[in-house]
This record gives C-alpha cells, structure tokens and sequence, in this order.
C-alpha cells in the first residue's frame, strides 16, 4: 500500500506533463522578473528625460503633454488596442472571459511590447502615471502566450497562469514578493485556491528574484526610521486614515464615473481627448511647479528625506493623474497615488507639529492608497517595506483599515473590479 501510494505519487509530480507545467510557470517568472526589471529601467530614464526637459527648456515641456498623448492614443488605437488604461482591469477581466479569440486580445505578446512602449512614451511626455499596473499586464501576457510550451487539460490552468502572470509581476515591480502574493488575494481573484497557491508563491519568489538580481536592492520612496509615540499615534492614524480614504474613495469614483461619461466621445474622437487631457497636465504641472508630472517618485521620495512640498501638492497630483488615466493612454495609478498620499501626509503632519512628519507622510501614503485600491494588506506591506522600526506597523496596518471602510462607503465596488466588468463588457459588446 505504502509503496503504492509513493510510485503514485512519483508518476504524478514527475511525469513529463507536470514538469513542462512547472517550467512552464517557473520559466516565465523569470522571464517576468527580467522584463519587469527592463521596464523599470526604462520607465525611469523616460521620467527623468522629462524633467530635464523640464527644467532646461521648459516651454517644450509645456506643450508636450497634448501633443504626446494625442500622439499615444493614436498609436494605442492603430497599433495596440488592448494595452491602453492601467492593465490591471484587463488582467482581471481576462480571468473572466470565457472566448480565447477575446481573451488572446488582450493578453498577448504583443500587447506587452505595446505596454512597456507606450507608457515610456507616456512618462516622456510628462503624464501622471505609473509602471506597476502596465507589470501587471505585462506578467500576465506573457505568462498566458508562453501557455503552448505545456499543453493543459484543467480548465482551472488558464486561471492560474493569468494569476500567477500578474502576481510575479507586481513583486518584480515593487521588489516586494509578498506583495505580490496578497495583491494576487486582495485583487486579482479575491480568493486563495490551494490549487493555485504553490504555483503562485513560486512565480512571485523566482519573478522577484530575478527583478532583485538586475536592480539590486532598493525601495522606491526610501527608507525612513521614523517612529510614532503612542500618545499621537490614534490621531495620527485617524487623520490620515479617514481623509486617506475619503479622498482615495472619491478619486476611484471619480475615474468609474468619467470612464463611464467619456466612454462615447474616447470611441468617437479619441486623440481629441488625449490632447485635450494632456492640457489639463499642463496647467497642473504649471500650478505645481512640476512636481505633479511623471510617476511622483521623486516628489514622495523628496517629502519622505525631509523635504518640502506646496499645500496645493497632493489635489494637483491627483487632478493630474485623473486627467492622465481619462485620457486612455496606458498607464497606472499605483505610483501617482502613493505620492499623493505622501503630499496629504505632509499636510496633515502640519497639524501635528510635536508628531514626525516623516511617520505622518507614511500613514498618509497608506491611508491615502488604500482609500484608491481597497486593498489594505498589499498597501501595508508596500510602505512597511520603508520602514526599519517594528512600532510603526500596528499604526499602518490600523490606517490601512480604517481607509478600506471609509472608501467603501464612497465607492462600494473596487476601483478595478468597477473598471474590469465595465471594460469585460465593452468588449463583448464589440463581438
């Protein structure tokens, strides 16, 4: 019986199926973690030849935005329809759809090539946008279009593959595995299957791994030792937890509503619409002295070291990014919302002068992006990845929460759930 049960179990996990399986999802999530790494590199040069734009020849920076984005939307219609907006919400909405022919659209290698390019040229050109959500897209594409090196019969295997494609992405992206694995939870399927998990957890280490092995080791927005006293740490954490996710609720809302309005006129006159978005970037960037353009990594990294922002920050850097995503250029929010979050910190810090800002700052990045996302754990985990002081963890976790219900009470369904079935259903509307 024993012996049986052993060459049974052999048979199964060594059969020539199982193992092209296993290199089929252990093969992509380094490729995932390569990828992921190139678009990092590649997504911070075009940031940065922004900026030295901006400030050398700031007039061609003005009139980049409209003219860059039109450009984007025309290309994104002629040559890669299926990469525009974030990527997560069609990510989501590929788990859904049940037509390969439609799905294939969506996840392909194509479209990841698409992505990367076009929102390069995004940041180029001065949106307020990110590259997580596009690593999103991106992991799952190619973990979906290398499918064939494993021919599957389980009707469960397309599902993981997408899962697992989006979670290694999102580790590779914020060099946090763990991350990825609850942003995988939290989001992407809003269920754990046991099925799926060890697959999963392996993409997501290997993927982050390799994405560590080119990059090296780093934090996005710093590192901070900053501490909170208990006798400040409720109303820090109330602060920041309620403001965080009422104006993270009314930003979701916001970009669920104007999707939803623009939807005709984006179909009818699309690079009308960019350019038109790509003034609004323009006139924000003026106001905020063009802090408010690009990924908003430098501005939350200066106002985590201790620097200095205007009041008038984080409202300009949201505008800036609602007026990025309407444009349906592709690109993402994770980024732009974390640094809003640190500019609402900043502020909410000057109410509390005895409390440290940089504490304040932190909470607010977690408020603030929870009340976006409704994910709590994976906006914890990303910003405690900051943090070199265990005390500080209770305060995010408890302003993680606490924005998660204050935004569903302004926006009952998730920012990408919301975007996936409105997007699921344009598209089997198409056909």
């Amino acid at each position: 019986m024993y012996r049986h049960h052993i060459k049974r179990t052999n048979r199964y996990y060594f059969s020539p199926r199982k193992i092209r399986v296993r290199l089929l999802f252990w093969g992509s999530a380094v490729i995932i973690g390569a990828v992921a790494a190139a678009f990092a590199i590649l997504s911070q040069h075009s940031d940065e030849q922004f900026y030295h734009l901006y400030q050398n020849h700031p007039y061609i920076a003005y009139v980049l935005p409209p003219f860059g984005l039109a450009f984007i939307a025309w290309l994104t219609r002629r040559f890669f329809q299926g990469c525009e907006g974030s990527g997560i919400p069609q990510a989501i909405a590929a788990l859904e759809m049940r037509q390969h022919h439609l799905r294939a659209k969506v996840l392909s290698l194509k479209v990841a090539v698409g992505k990367i390019f076009l929102t390069c040229l995004g940041l180029l050109s001065g949106a307020s946008i990110g590259r997580e959500g596009p690593t999103v897209h991106v992991g799952a594409s190619i973990m979906y279009s290398l499918r064939h090196i494993a021919p599957f019969r389980s009707k469960n295997m397309t599902h993981n593959l997408i899962l697992a494609g989006g979670a290694a992405g999102i580790s590779a992206a914020f060099n946090t595995p763990l991350a990825g694995i609850m942003f995988a939870i939290e989001e992407m399927s809003r269920r754990f299957d046991k099925k799926t998990s060890s697959a999963l957890i392996i993409s997501v280490v290997l993927a982050g791994l390799m994405a560590l092995a080119i990059l090296g080791d780093y934090t996005y927005f710093g590192v901070s030792s900053a501490t909170l006293p208990l006798s400040s740490a409720w109303l820090a954490v109330i602060l920041c937890g309620v403001i965080g996710g009422l104006l993270g609720g009314l930003f979701s809302t916001s970009l669920i509503m104007g999707t939803q309005k623009l939807a005709p006129f984006a179909l009818r006159r699309p690079v009308l619409l960019a350019f038109t978005c790509g003034i609004f970037i323009t006139l924000f960037g003026i106001a905020g002295e063009g802090m408010t353009y690009g990924t908003g990594y430098e501005a939350a990294k200066h106002l985590v070291e201790g620097g200095e922002a205007s009041l008038a920050f984080p409202l300009l850097k949201m505008l800036a990014t609602i007026a990025s995503y309407l444009s349906g250029i592709p690109g993402g929010i994770f980024a732009p919302s974390l640094s809003v979050g640190a500019g609402l910190g900043a502020n909410l810090a000057l109410l509390m002068p005895d409390a440290p800002a940089t504490a304040l700052i932190m909470l607010g990045m977690v408020g603030y992006f929870t009340g976006v996302v409704q994910t709590p754990i994976t906006a914890f985990i990303i910003v405690m990845e900051m943090n070199a002081d265990s005390s500080m963890l209770l305060p995010l976790m408890a302003t993680a929460l606490i924005a998660k219900g204050v935004s569903h009470l302004v926006c009952p369904v998730p920012i990408y759930q919301a975007l996936a079935e409105a997007y699921l259903q344009k598209t089997e509307q198409k056909n």
